[in-house]
């Protein structure tokens, strides 16, 4: 009951990060759309992540709000909060010229800060999925002993 709890609390953080940043992304689309294409490494497929990117996010927040879903949640948070980090590394050891596409209150951090809020996100994620991993273990060990005691 206790990992469950956990479960729900990193679900929740994660769902108010993506349904915040993802939000804001659509809201001032247009300066997503111009720090996106900014970037030196993400100009060529600007548009296209534009949209994907902010839909990708509103999905991640879908899946982890709906239980069933959940766990394809967590681990679309992991992988997409990993992109996010790897990207963040890359432009601070890099690259001079380092356009934010963040939005809102994130926008305001530095990028070392930035990395650390990244990093700390996925491993909130990957901590997630591995409680979930046991849960779902204890779950099917105690519904084997029940059907073998029957």
């Amino acid at each position: 009951m206790k990992k469950e709890l956990i479960i729900d609390i990193i679900a929740s953080l994660l769902i108010l990060l993506f349904l915040y940043t993802g939000l804001n992304k659509i809201v001032d689309h247009e300066k997503f759309y111009t720090a996106v294409y900014k970037s030196p490494l993400l100009k060529p497929s600007a548009f296209v992540l534009s949209w994907l990117v902010p839909i990708g996010e509103i999905a991640i927040t879908i899946a982890l709000f709906i239980p069933r879903t959940r766990r394809l949640g967590l681990i679309s948070s992991f992988i997409t909060m990993a992109i996010f980090t790897i990207y963040v590394g890359f432009m601070l050891y890099f690259r001079s010229d380092r356009p934010c596409t963040c939005g809102g209150i994130i926008q305001q951090m530095t990028w070392h800060q930035h990395l650390y809020f990244n990093t700390g996100f996925a491993l909130l994620a990957l901590m997630g999925i591995w409680l979930d991993r046991k849960v779902r273990r204890e779950k099917y060990s105690s519904l084997n002993a029940v059907s073998y005691a029957s």
